[in-house]
């Protein structure tokens, strides 16, 4: 079976540059279940409902969220539904859910959870302990699992790939926006990548717009981020999986461009 993970979408661009690519992607790889990262969907920060219902409606299983889960206020309104899922290591009195179990498109269960680092990131409970927590509780109902890791270092992201190895099919990071190259399988079957990357526009930093974001470095000074115009960029990665046994076959990434018209729909 072959489960997609997609990288953080980045607004309006990121949004319409997925939506456009979807279907060869479901075509070329016929993925029985689909991950997204969707914390920068709207206007590049947060995720409100009508998006979230748009992103269920063209197929994709479950949105992972991370630190910017509650930028917006609306989200409260979803935070119940299980297709949406925010870290796991958010302290217990923290509304909705850090990891769930659903049934593929093959009828093979399915569980995925996030897990958030601790470093140059919002203080959270330890994601190690946290995972040592649920992981049994979802191995008893799925051999599948894939781990979302939100996290801003790369050391980070690997350490809890190492401490996860074995126990999950796959985990994959998310945040930087930045795809790595260097996708692999530990030891005990594991499919690590450092970050999928990000759907969001190519001409950018980070997603953002280049002259806004270069001013930040050049002068030290706070100005809001804006989310780029122009063509998109998808990237994630498509996971080979053995379902009888839940260890992962391979890890391929994902990364296509897609053209734009000059002029979106105002985002909402």
């Amino acid at each position: 079976m072959n489960i997609l993970f997609l990288g953080d979408i980045i607004g309006r661009v990121g949004r319409e540059g997925l939506l456009q690519i979807l279907p060869n992607l479901k075509a070329k790889h016929r993925p029985d279940f689909i991950i997204a990262n969707a914390e920068n969907a709207a206007h590049g920060k947060g995720l409100s409902p009508k998006i979230a219902q748009a992103l269920w409606a063209e197929g994709i299983d479950v949105l992972t969220m991370g630190n910017h889960t509650f930028d917006r206020k609306e989200i409260a309104s979803i935070m119940s539904d299980s297709r949406l899922l925010r870290p796991a290591n958010y302290p217990a009195a923290v509304p909705g859910r850090g990891a769930g179990v659903y049934k593929s498109r093959s009828g093979v269960p399915v569980a995925v959870i996030q897990l958030m680092g601790r470093v140059y990131m919002p203080l959270t409970d330890c994601p190690f302990q946290t995972a040592d927590r649920e992981l049994p509780i979802l191995q008893n109902v799925a051999k599948v699992i894939v781990a979302d890791l939100h996290a801003e270092i790369t050391a980070e992201k690997a350490a809890l790939a190492w401490h996860l190895d074995g126990r999950v099919t796959a985990a994959v990071g998310s945040h930087t926006h930045v795809q790595t190259a260097d996708e692999r399988l530990l030891p005990k079957g594991t499919a690590f990548l450092t970050d999928a990357g990000a759907c969001g526009p190519v001409n950018s930093i980070i997603g953002m717009e280049v002259p806004v974001a270069l001013s930040r470095f050049l002068t030290g000074l706070h100005s809001p981020m804006v989310v780029a115009s122009g063509d998109a960029l998808v990237c994630g990665c498509v996971i080979d999986v053995d379902p009888s046994t839940g260890r992962a076959r391979s890890l391929t990434r994902v990364r296509e461009e897609v053209r734009l018209p000059a002029t979106l729909p105002e985002d909402h």
